[in-house]
């Protein structure tokens, strides 16, 4: 039992310096000249480490980051809420066959490739005025995040007890009242999940970024991590330096809210 239990953990150490190889690398690159990167491998840690390339890649991403952290923000929260109530709505209060039907007709929305719709949607955003704004972002990623949102929520709403429902209803509750009072309250594991899920999805999106903006204005850090690989020469170690502080809100917001997300997909997974 002894032996097959340290086995076990070899077996586990090894996948997990595999796992941890690639970002080690990054680590490493980013902290060596451009010299040293060419002279030395990957993985090889020099010392001093050199921290210029992060100073030079945070110069030219400060703006963009900015940029994702104020539309992610936004289209986050607005597709969540949006989810929320649509999935409660056809959850809770339609029901039956006109829900299903619903809820199939907007999930069509999830299987739609983004490369589909980018000339009708290049044109909307244009013709709104909206083109390289923030708003125009936060429209873009809010539409396209709908139909996921509600998806998850719908599924979410089901189990929800019709019994809470109609005893508010019974009180006198109105439908808003139900919502914020019992429903909301029910769902913040589900909120979680959710929101976590939208952000790293926006925060992660190139298309709609190099297709809807251009210069800085609205530049997402994405695009702009795209173009420190450099014209003739690839810098390594400021490309890595840009990724690792791309990389900084997702891995906050995984590390802060870790346990409310496991606790999300537990609480599904006994629901289901």
């Amino acid at each position: 039992m002894r032996t097959r239990r340290l086995l076990l953990y070899i077996i586990l150490i090894a996948f997990m310096f595999i796992y941890l190889l690639p970002f080690w690398s990054a680590v490493t690159t980013s902290l060596k000249t451009g010299r040293q990167v060419t002279m030395t491998t990957p993985i090889r840690f020099v010392f001093p480490p050199y921290f210029g390339a992060y100073k030079q890649a945070f110069s030219e991403l400060k703006r963009p980051v900015l940029n994702s952290l104020l539309f992610t923000t936004f289209a986050t929260i607005f597709s969540v809420m949006i989810g929320s109530l649509t999935g409660y709505v056809l959850a809770k209060l339609l029901k039956g066959e006109t829900s299903r039907k619903l809820l199939i007709f907007i999930t069509l929305g999830i299987f739609l490739p983004y490369q589909s719709i980018l000339i009708p949607l290049l044109r909307i955003i244009t013709k709104l005025g909206l083109y390289n704004t923030i708003p125009g972002m936060i429209l873009t990623h809010t539409a396209y995040g709908v139909p996921i949102t509600t998806l998850l929520f719908t599924n979410y709403y089901y189990e929800v007890p019709d019994e809470l429902i109609e005893a508010a209803k019974v009180d006198g509750a109105s439908p808003l009242k139900v919502y914020t009072s019992i429903v909301f309250p029910l769902s913040i594991p589900a909120f979680v999940v959710t929101a976590i899920y939208q952000f790293t999805n926006i925060w992660n999106d190139y298309l709609f970024g190099v297709v809807l903006t251009r210069g800085e204005a609205a530049m997402p850090a994405t695009v702009k991590l795209a173009n420190l690989k450099g014209s003739f020469v690839a810098n390594w170690n400021i490309q890595m330096a840009g990724a690792l502080i791309v990389a900084i809100p997702t891995l906050f917001i995984m590390i802060a809210l870790g346990k409310y997300l496991i606790r999300g997909y537990t609480s599904g997974a006994v629901k289901g």
